[in-house]
Formats: C-alpha cells, structure tokens, sequence
C-alpha cells in the first residue's frame, strides 16, 4: 500500500503558497485571527468543492470525521462551521480573487498554443455574462427584479484551454455592456461578443488600444457601403463589405470604417451579420471566430453543473464572492493538472474521480490516468533502507 500523501495534499502541492500568503498579508486577512487561518479556509472551500459538499454542516463533519487526517492535509486550525461561516462573512474575498488570478495566468501559459477552432495564431477572448438566480429574502441586497434576487458572472474566457482571464461580479441588474469600461484590450487580441455588447463608443476604445472585436450587428443598424469585396457564394458567405455609419451618435463614437460580414449559417438555417475592425483576415475566419465564442456558453453551463455556485454557504456579498473565486481556483488547477500530468482525460471525469478518491493515498497519476500505472516497490514506505 502506498503511504504517501493523500491525494488532497497532492493537488494542493500544484497550488503556489508563497503567493498566497502575499495575497493574505496584503488585505491583512490574519488581522485578530488566532488559529483558523486564511489557508485553511480555502482548503476547506476547496474541499467542498471537490467533493460536493452541500452546507457548513456537511463540510465540518466530513472534515471531522478524518481529524487523524487533517494535519497531512495542510489543515492547522479546528474545523468548525461556526469559525468557517465567520471567516466567510468577514474576511476580504479580494484575497480570493487575487490568488485566483495567479492562478489563471499560470493555467493560461501551459495552454498558449492549445487549438481552440479558428486558424488564428493571436489570443482570442470571449466575453459574456451569465446569470445565478437566487432567494431575494436570503439576498435583499443582489437586485435583480421585483420579485427575484441575483447575481452575474460576467467573464472574460481564453479560448485557448477555456481559461477565464477576468471575471467581474456584479449583481443582476448591472448590464453587460458596463464591463467593457473595465477591460484593459490587449493589443493585438481578439474580443467576441454578442450583440448585447453592441455600443460603438466603447468598441472604438477596443480600435484605439489596436485591439480587434468581432461582434453581431443588430438588425436596424444604419450604415452605407463604401466597397464590397468579391466572396463565393457556396461557401456561406452573402457579402463582405467596407461600411460607414449613418446614425448620428454611432458615427459619434465610432467615426472610422467597420467591416461588415454577411453569412448564411446552413446548420441552424440562419443569416447572421457580423462588425468587426481587422479589414485583413478572411471573411470565413471571422464567421469561424464568432462560432467560436460558443464555448463561453458551454463554460458557464458546465461550471454552474459541477461546481458549487448555485447553493451558497453563505448569504453576504463578502461569502458569495469567496465561494465563487474559490471555486474557480479549483476549476483552473484542475485544468493545470490536466496539463501538467499530460492527462486525456476531460475535466468533468477528472472531478468525479477526485471527489471520491481525496482521502486516498493513492500517486494521483494512477488515479486520473485510467491506465495500468506500476509504482516502484522502493517508494512504498516511508522508511529508510538500511539494506540493499
């Protein structure tokens, strides 16, 4: 039997604690704290997410129930869902999100030139927006509408690997197209959207950082051709035309030329009109770009199926967003895993496994790689060989 370490300790060993504590002292998150520190809050969030955990209660007696264990896991404080509610409530979430971020830009350098559907060598982003429907008498505060509480998920999704490179919290009544005032374009990239983000004065601050979009165009868009470039009509495409706008206050924000493609999608029977400011790329990348941006879709459908953010631990803003973040730590080391352990193995597989195996001392390599995996017989014990 191996004797190692459990494979929890094993996929916190992928997680850069010096970082995290940088994170922890720079919001001086140990402030008053005399045993339960900010380590073992995210260790036990991780673990509730890992695991599926449905309340407090439920962490507090799982973890108590293998306190023989806890101190190989990386725990030092006492598990208590009184303490964990606490520190949920009051401590800075930006702790969280920071050490999510670093998190992210490790995933997004293992993933650089992952393929992701168009034949484009730049970093291609997809944003959009995603709503989680919640109580309004538990959550007065997440308005929404008259009768309904929310919040939304609005994300910044690399393509390459579906990694999410920003994502802003806000509650439910904040339209989409505000976050495009908090968005830093990098030069270079492309941004998919969907008609939702259509407002020409923050699409010309995109041409102004030499950043590309790809957007729908609305159907009562004003506009006039100023040159048509010649397309083959078998492949899809309508036109692919140089325009300028016509509106008053379009042109007012968006001054320059657009380019405006017309494609006629066969699968779905639909003609869909697409804006954009790269004038060099083909016309079929663009349609290929935006058909792209359905991965967004497929992200925030798989996180809201198999990670814990729709049954909150906690009812504050401060607890909503340190599950949240934490809970997509979890789902960016898990793709860091993938990657690293060179695993084909999909995520939604590899969280299954983890969910029943966290206790187990087990190489996590011959737990997540479903092959036959031979362990040297030397690495069984802990002891040392006095004899060869």
């Amino acid at each position: 039997m191996y004797v190692g370490k459990t494979i929890f300790a094993q996929l916190i060993d992928f997680l850069p604690v010096v970082e995290f504590r940088k994170c922890v002292k720079r919001y001086r998150g140990h402030y008053k704290v005399k045993q339960f520190t900010c380590w073992d809050q995210f260790l036990s969030m991780a673990f509730a997410q890992l695991t599926y955990r449905e309340s407090l209660r439920d962490i507090e007696s799982c973890l108590r129930s293998v306190d023989h264990k806890l101190y190989h896991l990386g725990f030092r404080g006492k598990i208590s869902r009184s303490t964990l509610a606490e520190a949920n409530e009051n401590r800075d979430y930006r702790i969280y999100a920071d050490y999510a971020q670093v998190i992210i830009n490790a995933a997004r350098k293992l993933y650089l030139k992952e393929p992701f559907g168009a034949d484009l060598k730049d970093t291609v982003y997809a944003l959009d927006a995603t709503v989680i429907d919640l109580c309004l008498s538990l959550f007065p505060w997440a308005t929404f509408r008259a009768t309904k509480a929310g919040i939304k998920l609005h994300t910044l999704l690399d393509l390459r690997g579906n990694i999410p490179s920003f994502i802003r919290i806000t509650t439910a009544d904040v339209h989409e197209v505000n976050i495009l005032d908090e968005l830093i374009p990098e030069p270079g990239s492309y941004y998919v959207m969907d008609r939702g983000y259509l407002d020409f004065e923050r699409l010309h601050k995109i041409q102004r950082e030499k950043a590309y979009f790809v957007i729908r165009a609305k159907s009562n868009l004003k506009f006039h051709r100023i040159y048509s470039r010649p397309i083959e009509r078998n492949s899809g495409l309508i036109c692919d035309q140089t325009i300028l706008l016509d509106s008053y206050y379009s042109s007012l924000g968006y001054p320059d030329k657009l380019r405006r493609v017309k494609y006629y999608d066969r699968v779905n029977g639909q003609r869909l009109t697409f804006l954009t400011n790269n004038f060099e790329i083909p016309a079929l990348t663009i349609a290929a770009i935006y058909k792209c941006r359905w991965q967004i879709e497929l992200f925030f459908k798989w996180i809201k199926q198999h990670l814990r953010i729709k049954a909150f631990y906690g009812t504050s803003s401060n607890a909503i967003n340190t599950q949240i973040w934490i809970a997509i730590t979890v789902y960016v080391m898990v793709a860091i895993i993938k990657k690293r352990l060179s695993l084909k193995t999909d995520l939604y597989t590899i969280l299954q496994i983890l969910s029943v195996t966290c206790f187990e001392k087990t190489p996590i390599l011959k737990a997540l790689a479903q092959v036959d995996y031979n362990l040297d017989p030397t690495l069984l014990t802990n002891q040392l060989q006095l004899f060869d």
